[in-house]
């Protein structure tokens, strides 16, 4: 079963281009999600930030992207632990749309 997360919106710090240490490109985005969905009858502001990762051949087929630019992302999502031991939500990036 894919539990695959879609999410939508405006990258807003510059992509970070590396590669990793077996040589693998991977691209590193934070996206920002803005909308106005319903929850129980009414309608309620959203706003998130949430940071993105692909690497391989995703990461190669979208080094076009600036910052500013809006997308769609596919992925799943997975904890990353930084080195100050604290965790946070990645989108691991399966496919990734520009919207014009």
């Amino acid at each position: 079963m894919d539990n695959l997360l879609v999410c939508a919106g405006q990258i807003c710090r510059q992509p970070a281009r590396s590669e990793s240490p077996a040589g693998i490109p991977q691209l590193s985005l934070v996206l920002e999600h803005r909308s106005q969905q319903q929850e129980a009858g009414l309608n309620r502001q959203c706003y998130v930030r949430l940071q993105v990762v692909c690497s391989g051949d995703l990461a190669q087929q979208t080094q076009h992207l600036l910052l500013g630019d809006t997308v769609r992302v596919q992925g799943f999502l997975n904890r990353h632990q930084q080195r100050n031991g604290q965790s946070k939500l990645v989108l691991h990036a399966q496919q990734i749309e520009q919207i014009r």
